[in-house]
């Protein structure tokens, strides 16, 4: 099970703000190519595997690949970047974090971001002062004066920015790092392809196994191919009022925009007991999946959602391979 980590480090590494999310996708071909699996890339840069089962019977199982991050939104007269965020990040959770900047011309500039009072010695609300996109600012690793200067290396408005998600597998069996969300349930995705092969294994049901590049900013799903069912594959929500943990598959019986097929969910709850699997049955009250984006693009579909239990969502997030396990064997048990 550890490859599933291996997997997820591989796509951590690579920034995938939605918007900017080419070269994870690039990745994801290169590595079907290198299987022989069968799949496509759609316009919006969403890949689909195809896995052919026993009916023609189709389940989708849905991941996404982009991440939170943000865009430049001017330059400031002193050479620091005011800057937007793409999708819902916890702000104050960036000040001081490192990122890089991609320009349209495919140069890339390390900076930092900060609050606009970054010093206790210099600034009396250093520490009190909100943190948001208009308290914030980027600081760029450069030689600069002015805004000229940042100019002329090629920076500009609506360049995208990729935060550095500080990966980290400890020997206790966590994965700590930004983005979690989702592409820890990516690599469970990819394992599952390379488990199936590997062991000669025809699943119960035709596969669409879907990496989508929108989620984070609401419409990962909006287009996928025709699939009866779709299972998102995303975090687990852990916190107040939740019975889930890090150690645990998660299954989601209502999100913000609703709840979750009646019969899908009874059958992953029944599935998980009859495995001996880790799992819990939460509402997740702020959250919404590629299963509700599928919703209402209008597809005509059944849909849940279960993931591992993933702690501090859209801030320094951690899980736990027993989770990334349960999640696994619960898939592997559904398809079959």
């Amino acid at each position: 099970m550890m490859k599933i980590f291996d997997y997820a480090k591989k796509l951590l590494a690579i920034p995938s703000p939605s918007g900017y999310t080419k070269d994870v996708s690039d990745y994801l071909a290169n590595h079907f190519e290198s299987i022989n699996a069968k799949y496509e890339i759609n316009k919006n840069g969403s890949v689909v595997v195809t896995i052919d089962g026993k009916s023609d019977y189709t389940v989708g199982l849905s991941s996404h690949v982009d991440t939170l991050g943000a865009v430049v939104r001017s330059i400031r007269n002193d050479g620091t970047l005011r800057f937007v965020q793409i999708g819902g990040p916890i702000l104050p959770t960036y000040d001081g974090e490192y990122c890089t900047v991609f320009t349209r011309d495919n140069k890339q500039y390390s900076g930092t971001f900060l609050s606009n009072s970054p010093a206790t010695h210099v600034y009396k609300d250093a520490a009190t002062a909100p943190r948001n996109a208009d308290t914030m600012h980027i600081r760029l690793d450069e030689v600069i004066t002015g805004k000229d200067d940042v100019k002329k290396l090629g920076i500009d408005n609506g360049d995208f920015i990729a935060v550095d998600p500080k990966t980290v597998v400890t020997e206790s069996g966590f994965i700590k790092s930004r983005f979690l969300d989702d592409k820890v349930s990516a690599a469970i995705l990819l394992y599952l392809i390379d488990y199936l092969k590997e062991n000669n294994i025809t699943p119960q049901y035709t596969l669409k196994i879907i990496f989508t590049v929108y989620e984070e900013v609401g419409f990962g799903a909006s287009y996928i191919p025709a699939v009866d069912e779709l299972i998102a594959v995303d975090m687990g929500c852990i916190g107040e009022d939740l019975s889930a943990t890090e150690y645990d598959v998660s299954i989601c019986a209502k999100d913000a925009a609703g709840p979750y097929n009646y019969d899908i969910t009874t059958k992953l709850v029944s599935l998980a007991k009859a495995n001996g699997l880790k799992y819990a049955v939460d509402i997740y009250p702020y959250y919404s999946s590629d299963v509700s984006a599928a919703l209402k693009a209008g597809n005509n579909i059944k849909g849940a959602l279960i993931g591992p239990g993933v702690h501090a969502s859209h801030g320094m997030e951690r899980t736990h391979l027993e989770g990334v396990t349960n999640t696994f064997k619960l898939l592997l048990a559904y398809i079959n």
